[in-house]
């Protein structure tokens, strides 16, 4: 039986379905074939094939159940093959957008380098810039104030050697940066602050004695301050504050120095004796005119008033002595005379024969 694509669709349309059948690369269900399509025996077969046919013209087969498997794994094959395709597209993208974009954080400048115009003259400011991928490279600067610490070893006038530590604080100039960038680098601050410092101290220090960096620090500061704020900023670097933290001498001149004072204090020491032996000298001849005044003073009282006064002075030492005794528990007190034994109760008959 023959019958054309359309009327065959309309017959599946109009029958119950039962069978999945393959029209033209496509899958339509077909009912009961004896009943649909008038074949009491069932469908013809291929005799090379051995495939169910309706049609040799239209080849159209009736699939079996390890067919529809068959398409279904297919399906799914290619629904997975389009996830990786859209995922590996995602992914490109997304490299390609991150390598377009740089951000510079709070504090910072950026230098941008082209392949082929070389370090462009702009200084690029915060946040979030786009650049071409491969043909241009950003360098980032730190802006923010930093501090640095070096040392040095300098002669003074009078030849002396004197350990100086220096400490500033310094930071780049914005406007200026694609020029560092081209002549000093990145590392620009380690490049020129030590050289410059050391030249600086060393020329200051020459102007002045060895105990006038003590005496006269302030002066010495300010003079290594403005000397190394001008030749920094010959390099485009900016310095907010430049301080002497530490200043000491050579083994030679401390030793010389403390010996000095050793000196000093022994030479102060002999003015405060000297001193002492004068006062005491003076106090001496002071205390004997006062003895002689007051002898003179007495000898005329005598003279002129009789011995009333050496005897008002003896009774008055008599009752000093006395008090002094009676204070004292270890001393007894025996007056002399006849009368001497009654202090001790005894009879003067029993005593007197020995």
């Amino acid at each position: 039986m023959d019958m054309e694509p359309k009327q065959l669709q309309d017959v599946f349309r109009l029958l119950p379905k039962a069978v999945h059948v393959t029209l033209n690369h496509r899958t339509l269900m077909l009912p009961g074939l004896a009943l649909g399509l008038g074949l009491e025996h069932g469908p013809r077969l291929n005799p090379k094939s051995k495939t169910p046919l309706l049609n040799q013209k239209l080849k159209t087969r009736v699939p079996f159940h390890s067919d529809t498997k068959m398409g279904s794994s297919q399906a799914a094959v290619s629904f997975l093959t389009n996830i990786a395709r859209a995922a590996f597209g995602l992914g490109a993208a997304a490299t390609v957008l991150n390598s377009s974009l740089y951000t510079v954080d709070g504090g910072e400048r950026a230098v941008l380098f082209d392949r082929f115009r070389g370090v462009i003259d702009e200084t690029i400011g915060e946040g979030t810039h786009f650049l071409i991928p491969w043909l241009q490279k950003p360098f980032i600067f730190d802006i923010r104030t930093r501090p640095h610490t070096f040392s040095s070893v300098s002669g003074t006038k009078d030849l002396q050697m004197v350990n100086l530590t220096l400490r500033v604080l310094s930071r780049p100039e914005v406007s200026r940066l694609p020029y560092i960038f081209q002549h000093l680098g990145l590392e620009y601050d380690e490049k020129v602050l030590p050289s410059i410092g050391n030249e600086v101290l060393k020329a200051v220090v020459a102007q002045f004695n060895a105990d006038q960096l003590l005496t006269e620090r302030p002066h010495v500061s300010a003079l290594v301050r403005e000397s190394l704020i001008k030749r920094a900023r010959d390099f485009n670097i900016v310095l907010d504050d430049v301080a002497i933290t530490h200043l000491s001498y050579g083994a030679e001149f401390s030793r010389a120095v403390e010996q000095k004072q050793v000196a000093q204090q022994e030479a102060e020491r002999s003015k405060f004796v000297v001193m002492k032996a004068d006062q005491e000298r003076r106090a001496a001849i002071i205390r004997a005119e006062g003895e002689s005044e007051a002898a003179q003073l007495i000898s005329e009282a005598t003279s002129k008033f009789g011995l009333g006064l050496i005897e008002l002075r003896r009774i008055e030492a008599s009752r000093e002595i006395a008090a002094t005794l009676a204070r004292s528990p270890h001393v007894a007190y025996l007056p002399g005379g006849k009368n001497s034994n009654m202090l001790l109760a005894l009879n003067p008959a029993l005593t007197g024969g020995r």
